[in-house]
């Protein structure tokens, strides 16, 4: 989308900055006085300008048509609260009556007349030595006749006075301008009737008797039309009661024949502003945008009527039709606020710090509040304590709005969104009736078509958080001069020492760590983790694993045994710092919740309870982001990275770590006999069931399992055949159980056996017994058979039927498919291995369309290797 700024080409006063406020302050008896500044002076350029509303349009109507004998409204009251165009209006009939030629192409109607111009804040009245000069009787004879003569007397002169004056110079019309302010100032001067024998009256009362006569004169004249401005409210002036009751006096005086206009009248305004502060807009260009933000609102499902909003954005285009409504209606609500003249001030000062802006539509969050006449534009109207509001959370380099700007994530860190949001929202923040925005509200008011607005919710979340004025109050943002609880929780916050938050971290864990292992907190010294047969957990105070690896290998001054029982879980310190910040909030919330001397209001104890609840619900999730990492001994560290916690999951750390580590098979339920068989038995004939424990509780990476599931493990090993059980007695070995339940008690002659002695065992207890009943039932005779004979010791020898042939030597390359390994082991090499003295088995693994972790790799596969002396001949890795 193009830049506003080449789509609405602003007036060149506009670019060049000339944004002096008596640029848009308009100035009836300045004009009439031939000294106001161009835009108001020259008649082509005021036209020009100026977009003829209906309300101005039917003025100019009404008055030609008067002016021309051809009946009408005598009396025309322009009412509109401050700065709402009356003035404008005025000069709008001056020039149109006085220069009917210059501005023929924008009024065809005008017609030449004598136009008589009072400004109530031009024209002083003054008492010297007892003469009243100033009335607004003289000044009207003074500018018909060159002199005063027949209106000179303080006291109202009296209609038929007043119409031989006026008669003459018709068509006459007379624009009367501020005057209540001139009725306010006529209170203080006495006028005397010293010879009409009545005491004293003030001049203003003479002026509001003057109007009356004045309206019923101009009545009765047919081509002489009188408009008066008046203000619909007093509240800009000093003494308001004293005022109230002089408009209201007016009111009653000219509201017998008056006819009340209204310059400008609903959405005429966006026209207005769009006629002055820019020379040109190309209509297409500005289609194309508001098209594409319509689009956007569709999209995001933003609520409004597609054909009406559209329609809104393009009168008011290059703004955002909200920019111009909180202006108008919110801003000019406020007394001191000039409605029409301070809205294009402050319109005209966006335009200037923006013209060489990229941004296709002006938002309200693009205004520069850091720009010093902005500011006063709007501090002077909402009062001074605003200016440190503004400061400390929106404008100054380190405000608690760019603090926000930073906290977001890269894609969104460069458009200020936090200072943009919190912008619109201070500029909603005022009004004469209801303040604030909702979030809806904002995001219609800040779209923008390539942010998604649930970055809006997001933003608005943590301005809600950090800024110290912003409030929300029935779901409705805005500042206040008042600091909100924010500002109470970060000076809490600063007041936490770091012993204090460390102690509250070890609470945390301590309450959360639960008994699923034993856990040692934020130890010491290595002697603070005993030195014992059982898994348990190490929780670190910090990321130390030298700490970690001094604890493995030490238990105090001694070497530690059971290095294999350890597990240690740290934090992850990049996230120390969110943690910290968090911990430090809670802590704030508790201590404001305690503090007896803070003079909260309801709403604020409300708040304050729910936060202290909400905290305390988030505590395990906290604390488990935090300590999220953990760590198993191997031949180096393995780490564990629990990842971010899930919602709603209430295990506690030592029950979630223990089914992590199960799941990564780091602790297992049973140990397979034939990895027993295979890994630590292998060529031995028999090794100590005792010891076989110790080295799995002493040596770091070896299989952890409790001590029943250990023994159950044996228990089933023996029992299905995979190896036997015995005893060791006077350095010899005996099998006692095979294939059947042993009972196993980790005593120290307790020995599991390799089966082929279990199996020789038997087969030569059983061929005992043969021999045994052979000997027992034959005779004494010598039988000679050709497969057995007994020696004359009475020893039987068994000689084979027949002769088979033998193999002395074996180099057997094999390919198996994929999980036939046990049964190679078993039914195969086993055999060759039992049948030879010297076997050499040499395995070439090639593994391919898959991966395996580094870590996996070393710490599974290699380490096994080293632990059964296997010589890797050979390593390709990629």
């Amino acid at each position: 989308m193009k830049p506003f700024h080449l789509v609405a080409v602003p007036h060149e006063d506009i670019i060049q900055g000339r944004l002096t406020m008596d640029v848009f302050a308009a100035d009836l008896w300045e004009v009439f006085q031939g000294r106001a500044v161009e835009d108001y002076q020259n008649p082509e350029v005021f036209f020009r300008k100026t977009y003829l509303t209906a309300g101005i349009k039917t003025l100019l109507k009404v008055t030609s048509k008067r002016l021309m004998g051809e009946g009408g409204d005598p009396v025309v009251q322009i009412q509109t609260p401050f700065g709402g165009g009356k003035t404008h209006s005025l000069i709008a009939l001056y020039h149109a009556f006085t220069n009917p030629e210059a501005v023929r192409r924008y009024f065809e109607e005008a017609v030449e007349a004598k136009v008589v111009v009072i400004v109530g804040t031009a024209i002083s009245p003054r008492q010297e030595e007892g003469e009243i000069t100033g009335t607004i009787w003289s000044e009207i004879e003074k500018q018909l006749e060159g002199e005063v003569k027949k209106l000179k007397s303080p006291v109202s002169p009296g209609r038929e006075r007043l119409r031989e004056v006026l008669e003459r110079h018709q068509p006459l019309l007379i624009l009367i301008d501020e005057l209540l302010e001139y009725i306010a100032k006529a209170a203080g001067i006495k006028a005397g009737y010293r010879e009409l024998k009545v005491g004293d009256t003030n001049l203003a009362a003479q002026t509001i008797a003057f109007m009356q006569e004045l309206t019923e004169t101009v009545k009765s004249l047919d081509k002489t039309l009188l408009v008066v401005t008046l203000p619909s409210s007093v509240m800009e002036y000093p003494d308001e009661e004293a005022a109230e009751k002089m408009l209201a006096k007016l009111q009653k005086v000219a509201g017998r024949v008056e006819k009340i206009y209204t310059p400008v009248a609903g959405e005429e305004i966006y026209e207005v502003i769009r006629r002055r502060l820019f020379r040109s807009i190309d209509k297409g260009a500005a289609k194309e945008i508001v098209n594409e933000y319509i689009d956007y609102y569709e999209k995001e499902g933003i609520v409004v009527d597609k054909a009406e909003y559209r329609s809104k954005m393009f009168r008011s285009y290059p703004f955002h039709p909200e920019v111009i409504d909180v202006l108008h209606h919110r801003w000019g609500s406020i007394p001191t606020f000039q409605r029409t003249r301070g809205v294009l001030r402050i319109l005209s000062l966006a335009v200037y710090r923006l013209k060489d802006s990229q941004i296709p539509l002006i938002h309200l969050s693009d205004f520069d509040l850091s720009y010093g006449e902005l500011a006063e534009e709007l501090i002077k109207h909402v009062g001074r304590e605003y200016e440190s509001v503004l400061s400390g959370d929106i404008t100054a380099r380190d405000s608690n709005a760019k603090k926000v700007d930073r906290t977001l994530g890269g894609t969104y860190q460069g458009l200020k969104l936090g200072t943009k949001l919190a912008t619109a929202i201070f500029l909603y923040s005022f009004s004469g009736g209801e303040r604030g925005i909702s979030l809806g509200e904002l995001k219609l008011a800040c779209a923008d078509p390539n942010i998604p607005s649930s970055v809006v919710t997001e933003v608005v979340d943590k301005l809600t958080s950090t800024l110290y004025y912003l409030w929300r109050e029935d779901g409705r943002y805005l500042f206040k001069s008042q600091a909100n609880l924010n500002r109470a929780i970060i000076s809490k916050m600063s007041e936490i020492e770091s012993e204090q938050l460390n102690q509250e971290i070890k609470s945390l864990i301590e309450r959360h760590a639960g008994k699923a292992l034993p856990a040692y907190i934020w130890p010491r010294s290595t002697k603070d983790i005993p030195d014992s047969e059982d898994l348990k957990l190490v929780i670190l105070q910090t990321q130390d694993l030298d700490f970690a690896k001094e604890i493995l290998q030490n238990y105090g001054e001694n070497p530690r045994v059971n290095k294999n029982t350890l597990f240690f879980s740290t934090p992850m310190e990049n996230e120390r710092i969110s943690f910290e910040t968090w911990l430090r909030k809670k802590l704030a919330w508790e201590s404001v919740a305690k503090d007896k001397s803070l003079n909260l209001t309801q709403a604020q104890k409300r708040e304050v309870e729910k936060n202290v609840k909400e905290f305390k619900k988030d505590e395990r999730n906290q604390l488990r982001r935090f300590y999220r990492l953990v760590y198993v001994p191997a031949k180096e560290f393995r780490e564990i990275d629990l990842g971010i916690p899930i919602f709603g999951d209430d295990r506690n750390i030592t029950n979630e770590i223990l089914e992590r580590l199960k799941a990564e098979g780091e602790i297992i339920e049973k140990m397979s006999p034939y990895l027993i068989l295979e890994k630590y038995l292998g060529g031995k004939d028999y090794i100590e069931i005792k010891q076989l424990y110790k080295t799995l509780l002493t040596t770091p990476g070896e299989p952890r399992i409790g001590k029943e599931n250990f023994i159950k493990s044996i228990r089933n090993g023996v029992a299905e055949g995979i190896f036997g059980f015995g005893v060791i007695k006077d350095g010899t070995v005996e099998c006692l159980k095979f294939k059947e339940m042993p009972d196993v008690s980790l005593q120290d002659y307790e020995a599991i056996i390799k089966k082929e002695l279990c199996e020789k065992r038997e087969y030569e207890f059983k061929e005992t017994e043969a021999m045994e009943r052979v000997f027992h039932e034959s005779t004494p005779e010598v039988y000679d058979t050709p497969t057995s004979k007994i020696s004359a010791e009475g020893a039987v020898q068994v000689s084979p039927a027949f002769q088979e042939s033998v193999i002395n030597s074996i180099i057997l390359e094999v390919k198996l498919p994929k999980g036939k390994f046990s049964e190679f082991y078993k039914y195969v090499l086993k055999s060759i291995e039992n049948s030879f003295e010297k076997s050499d088995v040499i395995i070439k693994i090639a593994a391919r369309h898959g991966s395996l972790k580094k870590s996996d790799y070393e710490n599974k596969v290699k380490e096994t290797l080293y632990q059964i002396n296997a010589e890797i001949m050979d390593e390709k890795l990629e």
